[in-house]
């Protein structure tokens, strides 16, 4: 039979596919394989290799290694810290010559396509729905009461996302529309709406001092339960229990969440003593742990991103104008409050509009924005537009400039604020707002010592009741203690604190 064209080329193609497999087979063959070097043992695996040896040669009769390995687990539970230190050093030496020797590994870049984040406005937005009055006032009394007004309950992934791709961990700034952008604490003070000075926040320190803390919200090792403390928050009491599991929920879910879904317990380390958390700076704690997540995220160490994302997304809002520069605009402060879902889904189309994010002018370099307190937004007489309203408790911020000072100062009897004063994220030599109508006469402010019990309200360019107020703060003289409050707070303090203390003192009334 003599074959067709069609089975000699169906032969021709087989023939052509044998060889070509042939030499992958052989190339596959050739190719060395990149063997690891393996991670050194634990002392623990020491032990167990030595110890099941002598267990399967003393115990013949035994089941196998399974018993053996039963065994082993149990003798070494059994064992002091003096009996491990033989296996311990060994693993130890093993380990430091592992780390000397073997060759750096360089964690290949992350290309994130999508956002993962445990940061979450809308947990803690749902959990502030249900607060009774008593505990609105607990949660304002730890300096937390900005985020009662707390309208956005999603985050836009695809603007964090970019602005992650264009955050600055070294300098700890922004880097979009041509422009660097420093952020600083008192940033996250106008947008949040938290503290930005005061005592440091430690979360570290020696685990026995927490340790009935973390006994009593079931600390494991991953973190406390944001579902226990959602439980505890929907009971009704508003004492130190409930401040402490707000204070975690909040940083949990929203101020400093972590890459893994429960809250840290390190954070149990500055919650001990609940009567001095307003003194943080809780604006530079933010600030410090959202730059060790994205650095902790880009370095390869954790899938998800952590820190208050919210943050950015606000401040680039504020920050970045896409109407152009227009005429002065009043701004809210805190900035939280101001922006709801029906505000940022009408930014996000203007974004649209515009043509994507980075598009728009950087406003806060080119002009003074008005700010607006809104505990005084109702003590005006004139309209909001064009006059300041500072509901703030350190000096007045602004001063009218006579004609006896330089040229450069005195345009019309405008008004400057000095570097240190500003408000806004400007930072230069003077700046200079014409045509403002300062309406301060008329404002009246409650008395910085509120907090501690006094009912006053003051004017605020004319105040001599703050030097002479009876509920200034005393701090109580014990030096380990931290404990600041009026006098008949501190009185209270120290007869239930420290009761048996040789110091006694009397509280005079005047």
């Amino acid at each position: 039979m003599v074959p067709n064209e069609g089975d000699i080329a169906t032969e021709k193609r087989k023939a052509e596919e044998q060889v070509v497999s042939e030499e992958k087979r052989k190339k596959k063959k050739k190719k060395k394989k990149q063997v690891a070097t393996p991670r050194p043992a634990c002392s623990w695996v020491y032990f167990s290799r030595e110890f099941i040896k002598e267990y399967i040669a003393s115990h013949p009769e035994s089941s196998g290694l399974k018993a053996a390995t039963k065994a082993a687990s149990d003798a070494w539970k059994s064992m002091s810290l003096e009996e491990k230190a033989k296996y311990t050093n060994r693993a130890r030496e093993v380990w430091d010559n592992y780390l000397s020797t073997a060759p750096a590994c360089t964690p290949k870049p992350r290309k994130q396509t999508k956002l993962v984040t445990r940061c979450s406005p809308g947990r803690l937005f749902n959990v502030l729905k249900r607060l009774t009055p008593e505990q609105k006032a607990a949660v304002k009394s730890m300096g937390f009461g900005s985020l009662l007004g707390l309208r956005c309950r999603t985050l836009r992934r695809s603007l964090c996302l970019w602005l992650l791709e264009r955050f600055n961990t070294t300098r700890c700034s922004l880097e979009i529309c041509g422009e660097r952008i420093p952020l600083s604490p008192k940033d996250v003070e106008l947008v949040m709406g938290l503290a930005a000075s005061g005592k440091d926040v430690v979360n570290s320190g020696p685990d026995d001092l927490i340790a009935v803390l973390r006994h009593s919200y079931n600390a494991s090792n991953r973190g406390i339960s944001v579902r226990l403390l959602e439980e505890r928050l929907a009971a009704p009491e508003a004492g130190e229990d409930f401040k402490r599991s707000f204070v975690l929920y909040a940083l949990g879910t929203l101020l400093s969440p972590t890459a893994r879904l429960d809250v840290s317990p390190s954070f149990l380390h500055f919650l001990t003593n609940m009567d001095v958390v307003h003194q943080y700076n809780w604006g530079k704690f933010l600030l410090d742990r959202l730059v060790r997540e994205v650095s902790r995220f880009r370095q390869g160490k954790q899938r998800a991103v952590g820190g208050c994302l919210l943050f950015l997304q606000l401040f680039y809002y504020e920050s970045i104008s896409v109407d152009g520069l227009g005429p002065l605009a009043t701004a809210i402060v805190p900035c939280l409050s101001s922006w709801g879902e029906d505000e940022i889904t009408q930014r996000e189309k203007r974004e649209r509009k515009l043509g994507g994010y980075g598009l728009g002018e950087v406003i806060f370099k080119e002009r003074c924005l008005v700010m607006e307190y809104p505990e005084c937004r109702d003590q005006l007489d004139g309209p909001p537009v064009d006059s300041i309203s500072m509901g703030v408790e350190r000096g007045p911020l602004f001063e009218q400039v006579g004609e006896t000072q330089a040229d450069e100062e005195q345009i019309n009897g405008e008004i400057t604020m000095d570097e240190g004063d500003m408000p806004v994220l400007i930072r230069s030599k003077n700046v200079v707002c014409g045509d403002i109508a300062v309406v301060v006469d008329s404002v009246r402010v409650p008395c910085r010592n509120k907090e501690y019990g006094c009912n006053e309200t003051v004017d605020y360019m004319n105040n001599d009741h703050e030097e002479t107020c009876t509920y200034s703060p005393c701090s109580c003289p014990l030096q380990d203690c931290n404990f600041v409050g009026s006098s008949d707070q501190l009185s209270l303090h120290f007869s239930s604190r420290h009761w048996d203390s040789g110091r006694r003192f009397r509280v005079l009334k005047g």
